[in-house]
């Protein structure tokens, strides 16, 4: 799940057009019947009805036509937004910029990503020496439709050879493809079955990449339990792929990888999304053993680079905000490591390039980066454009010039070169965006949280902006894995800024922004902290007049989509809309579908204990719908190729808020076909759900036209 796709959402402005409140809803929506079947499942001698497993299965065709129903009843309500089209065409116009990423060296040539503008998927150029850029893989030739995407790829170390995953319909599961990178020839058989996976060379002579057995039954919910790493050796056959790591273990998740200079290959395994065992092989020795760096999962731990025979570690061990340690091979376990970078109080995310490390501080979710030499000696810290969000500042050993990202909320991204000698940098693409963000605001504020815990939250919004109450608000929040969010920009949230929508993020408590115990207060039976800081965050922006409860949306996606089902059930008196997007919203059963079971650090699983289970079930979103209750309009959105999260808990949602809901506020649910938990979506169809998105939220706050309909046509 850390690679989740983090969904931000939109809204609109007050200029001309008097927004009337007294609008009234719409009759309520004659639903699909979702049929209920007895099933009863023991939990510690409670027994928990689950009227609505039937639609866990996505291979049958009643859950097919259930899904069929559900998106003509959806989109038959959508289709009479009267904006709808306008947001679209918006959107479009907004979007339609050329979007280049930062290039990098391969070999001979110099690569890098473009998208002209509304192209589904960023095309892979290259050239060499002055020449002009070529074409060198289209992902948007892979399928007819747009929705098979380019997964990763990785050069071997002369540049010579390529590997390549795609996916199709946003699945986890991937296929790898050899080329040669000079000719573009095929080299053999596609790799198959692939998830989860990384790919890394050693040498030109074949790859490292890991993956299940492939499951019985549904490859899109059966569980998937025990990753294994394998080598591929170019011109043999996939079935003979030897185990290098994971037969005799059984570990839910294995990455292998080879550290630059090509001596050691570099084993992580985990049982869950946090914590790692870690383990290197000599490669430059035949027949060497695999060698073990931390026998453990109660730490994060990863190899930054290597000099020789001495490793350069990152790790959280004894520093829940991270410290850099080096420590040599032959002797690599914690009793011998010694601090080169140490802990600060502000969480450390380091890089690597030309013999430099680079420090990536978190100073409340807003990027502070310092320039190290490998024995810990600070050479700089390095002057941002402004204050938001950077990242890069990687490279190879031998490249004197690296690039770097910088955006926030309000600032479309550049990129920039920097000169890792003499520290100075250079604008290398600004993007010819039709936005101006000279015309917005972003700001911090800190807000109290329900146990006195101040949490920081970052509100954006169009300058002149007058804090009335009134004005239509999309609050965003995360809150797990680890994960932090910081200020980025976004296509989508300009959109609602400038049709006059605030746009607010609060650091909730289960994220990453201020190192191990932030995260932790946020798990397992600490998760309600989460749901506490969501709903203080509401709070306190209906307190300041930015809005009321009457113009707020809540949104989150993936454990975000758990965030927003928890807060609108707990609290549905704040909001007028609920977005829940991808969500794990049956916290019993999450962790029987696909790789779910790797969540437990974060969650515990219903198996736990007596203790664990009552927890789940206290705030888990399927199982507290309640009778006779007036939710808020509730848009559920997910796809029908998610395995990741998969749709099932979506559509269980849905069907409890429609079955025993009550009030005129909409709960529909919207399914993407074809398409997964997020990564690889084309354009257009993120387009048409976000004008879906969007319609739906103002046209429930009582929206008869758009806020700012002369900026959608102009």
């Amino acid at each position: 799940m850390k690679n989740l796709i983090l969904i931000a959402m939109i809204g609109t402005f007050f200029i001309s057009c008097k927004n009337d409140s007294s609008q009234k809803t719409p009759e309520k929506l004659n639903y699909p019947l979702t049929k209920k079947v007895d099933t009863v499942t023991n939990y510690f001698g409670i027994m928990v009805k689950d009227p609505y497993r039937w639609l866990e299965d996505d291979m049958s065709e009643e859950t097919k036509n259930w899904v069929t129903a559900q998106n003509e009843v959806t989109f038959n309500y959508l289709s009479k937004i009267p904006y709808r089209e306008e947001l679209k065409l918006r959107l479009e116009k907004l979007w339609n910029y050329e979007k280049i990423g930062a290039p990098f060296k391969e070999g001979d040539y110099t690569y890098f990503y473009k998208n002209n503008g509304l192209q589904n998927q960023y095309v892979l150029y290259r050239f060499k020496d002055k020449e002009e850029p070529t074409i060198f893989l289209d992902p948007n030739i892979f399928s007819k439709d747009g929705t098979t995407s380019l997964g990763g790829l990785s050069f071997s170390k002369d540049g010579k050879k390529l590997a390549y995953a795609i996916s199709e319909g946003g699945s986890d599961w991937r296929k790898i493809i050899l080329m040669d990178a000079v000719s573009k020839e095929i080299l053999e058989d596609t790799i198959i079955d692939v998830k989860f996976s990384g790919m890394s060379w050693k040498g030109d002579e074949g790859i490292f990449y890991s993956s299940y057995e492939k499951p019985k039954g549904s490859e899109l919910s059966a569980k998937t339990d025990q990753h294994r790493l394998f080598y591929h050796k170019l011109g043999t056959a996939q079935k003979n792929d030897p185990i290098i790591f994971g037969d005799k273990v059984k570990r839910r998740y294995i990455n292998g990888s080879v550290t630059e200079d090509g001596k050691y290959l570099v084993i992580s395994a985990s049982e869950s999304t946090s914590g790692n065992e870690l383990y290197i092989k000599d490669l430059s020795k035949e027949n060497s053993k695999i060698v073990t760096v931390v026998n453990n999962f109660e730490n994060d731990t990863f190899v930054l680079d290597n000099i020789g025979e001495t490793l350069l570690l990152g790790t959280n061990l004894n520093a829940p905000n991270k410290r850099i340690v080096k420590v040599e091979a032959s002797k690599p376990t914690p009793e011998n490591w010694v601090d080169i970078i140490a802990e600060t109080k502000n969480v450390l995310s380091p890089s690597k390039a030309n013999g430099y490390i680079f420090t990536n501080y978190m100073v409340d979710a807003v990027s502070q980066v310092k320039q190290y030499d490998y024995t810990g000696k600070l050479i700089r810290e390095i002057e941002l454009p402004g204050v938001g969000s950077s990242g890069g500042f990687s490279g190879k050993k031998d490249e004197g010039t690296i690039y770097y990202s910088f955006s926030n909320y309000i600032t479309p991204g550049s990129i920039y070169s920097f000169n890792t000698v003499s520290g100075t940098s250079e604008l290398y693409k600004k993007p010819a965006i039709d936005f101006n963000s000279d015309n917005y605001e972003s700001h911090q504020v800190f807000y109290t949280s329900k146990d006195d815990t101040k949490i920081p939250m970052i509100i954006s919004y169009k300058k002149g902006t007058v804090l009335n109450g009134k004005n239509p608000t999309i609050l965003y929040g995360y809150g797990g894995f680890n994960i932090s969010l910081t200020p980025s920009f976004n296509i989508t949230n300009a959109v609602w800024m400038e049709q006059g929508g605030i746009y607010a993020v609060p650091n909730l408590r289960g994220g990453g922004e201020y190192g191990k115990a932030w995260h932790n207060a946020g798990t397992k039976l600490q998760k309600q902290n989460v749901f506490d800081d969501f709903i203080a965050a509401a709070e306190y922006l209906t307190a300041n007049k930015y809005t009321s409860a009457n113009y707020l949306a809540i949104s989150g996606g993936s454990n975000g989509g758990l965030l927003v089902g928890a807060t609108m059930l707990q609290r549905p008196d704040l909001m007028k809309v609920a977005l829940p997007a991808v969500g794990v919203l049956d916290m019993l059963r999450y962790h029987t579908f696909t790789a779910g079971a790797g969540w437990g650090y974060d969650y515990g699983t219903a198996d736990d204990s007596k203790e664990m289970f009552d927890y789940l079930i206290g705030y888990s979103p399927v199982h507290n719908v309640k009778e006779d209750v007036n939710y808020p309009a509730t848009l559920v959105t997910t796809g029908d190729h998610d395995d990741r999260v998969v749709p099932a808990h979506s559509f269980k949602f849905a069907a409890e808020l429609q079955t025993k809901h009550t009030g005129n506020n909409p709960t529909l649910i919207r399914i993407e076909t074809n398409a997964g938990h997020g990564a690889g979506t084309p354009v257009s169809k993120t387009i048409e759900q976000y004008a879906d998105i969007f319609g739906f939220t103002l046209y429930n706050m009582g929206y008869k036209d758009l806020p700012n309909a002369t900026k959608v046509k102009g």
